[in-house]
């Protein structure tokens, strides 16, 4: 029997723009020495490789699938081996020893490949799977939460958010893409000034992987100046017609998937989830009830040995009530003196055509219609400071409280793509591509008295009311070459130009980055990129002066070692800087950037005029310990430690308000019987800046004003939280079926989230985040 084993993970880079894969490996012989002049050939189809002197190999451009290589040795015969897996964007590493020619038969047994990055990817590149999310005590089954353990990234403000914050960044930074569909949010109960929410609308029971870029990403991606989001979602079964219930935090669904056509030359799969809260309760404590509804779906068709095609949609609709109740008690005062009212709704549909051309040539084309529509209302129940007596009926209350905040708007947005791999030899890979997007804008939103910000002496600030129509457009394109300098060292080098039509702007962004690898163990990567990012076209259009921002622009510089050892084990540690330049700034108040707020449900809050004239600075160091899954147990262990600086107008760098100097987090699962299995996390935040009170002034008036003489000035205590689950597993009617249960904030600590004015008591109190917090779910397959 030819044996082959997998190599131990390296670290894990993002999805290919392509959509396709690769299988690298080495061939040795039964001495040790490396086998070269060997072929190697994925069975049906005429991609081939020969092993070089050092007995390497690699065939490049492969579609996502199973496969079986064919190894001839020279002058032997022909060996087929198990089918080895090809995933998206990753390269698929197995080593390969020759047998002796009494111990050779016709078959080769190949065990799951390891997965490491694509050539291009240097840097901070994090591959997550599909079961991490799905019991990881603090995801909550959603891939935004769970992205929230990885090193340099922290939450928001508020738990009840699943707002990603990279690298001391801002939560409006990051870029989003599902099966190479761009989409502009993939979370519920989001607005037009932010990329948060609550859940994420994405099924992770249909997502096969995940790739979370940090920093030093490469020219295929379109600019966002902190991170990239990339999801794999699975094809549904090519064999038979099946499905699963399942039930969580986000929600009571269910998943139908099946073949398409006799022959099976494609797959369906649909997945449909509700919220349940609102059939028991009409109130869970803040006047109302959140009722959500998702719809993930995805067909895959091979046309051809060379053509597939996929389809897919992400859908989401929400609707929430939030305010003061006759019969709601402790509702806090921040909610309970306001009525908000929201209604959202986004969709995003897609369609991909993938052509090999020939042997060392894949192209893509995409299309994608991105659609959505915000409904909302907020009266203000104390408008002025004036507080209505406690025995005034809500009802009577709301009816006579002015809307100080009304928005009925859509965004929909259009993207046509294409991307372009061949490889030119076996050491030189050109990536061409390019982007067209249209926009078709419709804003009906109103700040009729203006917000009573904080950081304004007087309330009223920046009143508005946008009444507008009108499309723009975005266009992009770029070039990448990466290429084999030496056995050792292998660079990546490229830039894109990006056009902006609204702002009139054009950007062109460098990329470079290297790798250079001491031993099959032991790797040194770094890389530098420039990025670009328009500001929200919400910002750009509230305010006419808005129109004269530019892009806003970060430069990245990332350089790491990283340790490859035996059980799926990796460790890395970086070290990163990044430059912020013409960062949006209030053009009223000089302390203010637009890099420190965005994790908010208040959008006018953040509406107000701006100038480009912020910059900010961020350094920091991260360390990283994981093991990844494939055993009875796998888990990470990370140490973060950052400085994150950013200015407004006054250009004073002061501490950023996502600024955690040390940001430790631990989380595992066990397997620890055969149908038992328990997972954890814990995370610990050194304390977050904030601002105190102008204490006199802010009496006077019954609202927060600050101090501006302290703009992030104090710190509130360190944040701790540690999460649990357990998983029980039972056969029933011949399926595995799995319940679970567990809390999160288990020593139910009440961790600082924002200092506030209680305008009820005139006085100010610091808000918590959530105390302990169950978790309950099944998944049933049928």
């Amino acid at each position: 029997m030819l044996g082959a084993a997998a190599l131990a993970p390296g670290s894990v880079g993002a999805q290919d723009t392509t959509g396709v894969g690769a299988i690298t490996g080495k061939i040795s012989r039964q001495d040790g020495a490396p086998a070269a002049d060997i072929a190697v050939c994925v069975v049906e189809t005429s991609q081939c490789a020969v092993s070089a002197a050092d007995g390497t190999f690699r065939i490049g451009d492969v579609r996502a699938g199973a496969y079986r290589l064919e190894i001839t040795p020279a002058g032997g015969t022909p060996i087929q081996s198990d089918p080895v897996t090809v995933r998206a964007g990753l390269e698929g590493r197995v080593e390969v020893t020759l047998p002796t020619l009494e111990g050779l038969t016709q078959t080769v047994t190949v065990t799951a490949p390891a997965f490491v990055p694509s050539e291009e990817i240097k840097n901070s590149s994090y591959l997550i799977r599909q079961e991490e999310i799905l019991t990881n005590a603090a995801a909550l089954q959603d891939v935004s939460r769970y992205v929230q353990t990885l090193p340099g990234v922290v939450p928001g403000t508020n738990d009840f958010r699943n707002d990603i914050i990279v690298r001391g960044g801002s939560p409006l930074e990051n870029l989003f893409v599902v099966d190479n569909i761009e989409i502009p949010n993939i979370n519920t109960f989001a607005n037009f000034a932010s990329a948060g929410g609550t859940v994420s609308i994405l099924d992770a029971n249909l997502i096969q992987d995940v790739t979370f870029l940090t920093g030093g990403y490469p020219a295929p991606y379109i600019n966002r100046a902190s991170s990239v989001l990339q999801v794999t979602q699975r094809e549904g079964s090519r064999d038979d017609i099946g499905g699963r219930a399942t039930f969580g935090f986000a929600g009571a669904g269910g998943i139908v998937e099946g073949p398409i056509g006799r022959e099976k030359k494609g797959s369906w799969i649909v997945s449909a989830r509700r919220s349940i809260l609102d059939l028991f309760s009409d109130d869970v404590g803040f006047g109302g009830v959140p009722t959500l509804y998702t719809i993930n779906a995805k067909a895959t068709y091979d046309l051809s040995p060379k053509d597939r095609i996929w389809l897919i949609n992400v859908t989401g609709f929400d609707n929430i009530r939030l305010g003061r109740t006759d019969d709601a008690e402790d509702i806090a005062d921040e909610i309970n003196t306001f009525d908000i009212r929201y209604e959202g709704q986004r969709s995003s549909t897609g369609v991909n055509w993938q052509r090999l051309l020939g042997d060392r040539t894949v192209g893509l084309l995409g299309v994608t219609f991105s659609a959505a529509r915000v409904d909302q209302q907020v009266k203000d129940l104390a408008f002025g400071g004036v507080v209505a007596p406690p025995d005034v009926p809500a009802e009577e209350l709301i009816a006579t409280s002015p809307v100080v905040f009304s928005e009925n708007s859509g965004e929909d947005e259009t993207t046509l793509k294409y991307d372009l791999t061949t490889e030119l030899g076996r050491a030189f890979k050109l990536q061409v591509g390019g982007s067209f997007k249209a926009f078709r804008i419709d804003y009906d939103t109103a700040s009729p008295y203006g917000n009573d910000s904080p950081y304004v002496q007087e309330p009223g600030f920046a009143p508005f009311n946008l009444t507008r129509k009108f499309t723009s457009t975005q266009a992009g394109a770029y070039v990448q070459a990466t290429q084999d300098l030496s056995r050792r060292l292998n660079v990546t080098y490229g830039a894109r130009v990006d056009y902006y039509d609204y702002l009139s702007s054009t950007k062109i962004s460098p990329r470079a980055g290297a790798s250079y690898a001491f031993n099959e163990a032991w790797s040194w990567r770094g890389s530098y990129g420039r990025y670009y990012q328009q500001p929200f076209f919400l910002f750009l259009a509230a305010f006419e002066q808005n129109r004269l921002l530019v892009p806003f622009e970060a430069d990245h510089f990332v350089t790491g070692v990283s340790y490859t050892g035996a059980g799926r084990m990796r460790a890395t540690a970086e070290v990163y800087h990044k430059q912020y330049r013409n960062y949006p700034v209030a053009a009223d108040i000089p302390q203010l950037s637009l890099a420190n707020i965005g994790d908010t449900f208040a959008t006018r809050d953040i509406l107000f005029p701006l100038l480009s004239d912020g910059k900010g600075e961020v350094t920091g160091v991260e360390f990283l310990a994981e093991r990844k899954p494939g055993g009875r147990w796998y888990g990470q262990a990370s140490v973060a430690i950052s400085r994150a600086r950013h200015a407004g107008l006054d250009q004073v760098l002061r501490p950023g308000s996502f600024d955690y100097p040390v940001v430790v987090n631990l989380t595992g699962s066990w397997l620890f019987a055969d149908r038992w299995q328990a997972s954890a996390r814990a995370v610990y935040l050194s304390g977050r800046p904030y601002t105190p009170f102008d204490v006199v002034t802010s009496t006077q008036q019954n609202r927060g004003v600050y101090d501006l003489a302290q703009v992030n000035g104090l710190r509130a205590d360190d944040y701790f939280r540690l999460d649990a689950r357990v998983d029980r597993s039972f056969i029933i009617g011949g399926q595995r079926v799995t319940f679970f249960a567990g809390a999160q904030n288990l020593t139910n600590r009440k961790n600082f989230a924002t200092l506030g004015w209680n305008r009820t008591n005139n006085m100010a109190e610091i808000n918590t985040q959530n105390g302990i917090f169950p978790l309950i779910g099944f998944d049933w397959p049928f």
